[in-house]
């Protein structure tokens, strides 16, 4: 299935795109690094499976990724630009009650939205655990190696599928290197702020962002659904899906 993108003005002027699938409460998801909305959400049938409950999805491309614009000026690339961008969608569709999730960099985008002062009903955190929140500089220093190393790295260097994974995407290596560099970490104390339900879902092999059960631990009201899979992997499963839909429905 395909959705064709709308698009609006974030504040800075960078023309940024959104696709939607449903109808009723909104619940905006929040793909994951050099993904898309329509990669992570719509291709393997997520989006559906959560529309299905009665549910407006509102999936945007965050900056530099999919039908989104990917300006090369680090001007554009202020900390946490990317809870920036998602107030000026919420603002654009003029909503102030909805729910919010994301995989992996959306749910780490998602956590930074709470901690800045938006209040969705409900959380959904894919992909995450409570050191991908906090150590990102970890994480981040192997995203940079991706595209430092994007012409030169050989098959079976750690590097290699997230390399592949940029070039099918066709993600824009200056801009993503200038928005690697916007990305704040979450402490455990700012944690605090997130007090509404939460669902943490996570691949059963997925480590790449920490423990997901410490993340839980650390939440004031949240539950773990484990999915089959790896990182790569869990967000491609109909788990995925079910999930979200039985936390919503909940």
């Amino acid at each position: 299935m395909t959705i064709e993108p709308q698009y609006f003005e974030a504040r800075d002027g960078v023309r940024l795109a959104w696709r939607e699938m449903g109808e009723g409460r909104p619940l905006f998801l929040l793909h994951g690094l050099f993904s898309s909305g329509e990669v992570n959400w719509i291709k393997f049938g997520t989006a559906a499976r959560v529309a299905a409950e009665g549910c407006r999805v509102i999936m945007p491309d965050l900056r530099i990724h999919g039908s989104s614009d990917a300006p090369h000026e680090e001007e554009y690339y202020p900390p946490d630009v990317l809870v920036r961008d998602l107030e000026d969608l919420v603002a654009h569709l003029g909503l102030a009650d909805f729910d919010l999730g994301g995989f992996s960099l959306g749910a780490r985008t998602s956590v930074r939205a709470v901690v800045a002062g938006m209040k969705p009903r409900r959380l959904i955190l894919g992909g995450m655990g409570l050191a991908g929140l906090a150590g990102w500089q970890r994480r981040g220093q192997f995203f940079k190696r991706v595209i430092a190393e994007y012409e030169t790295a050989k098959r079976g260097d750690d590097i290699w599928l997230s390399i592949q994974f940029m070039k099918t995407m066709k993600v824009d290596r200056i801009a993503a290197g200038h928005l690697l560099d916007s990305f704040t970490d979450t402490t455990p104390e700012m944690l605090a702020a997130i007090t509404m339900p939460t669902l943490v879902v996570c691949g059963a092999d997925d480590q790449d962002n920490g423990s997901a059960p410490e993340l839980v631990a650390a939440l004031a009201d949240a539950r773990l659904a484990t999915i089959p899979g790896t990182h790569m992997s869990s967000v491609t499963q109909p788990e995925l899906g079910e999930a979200i839909a039985a936390f919503l429905a909940a």
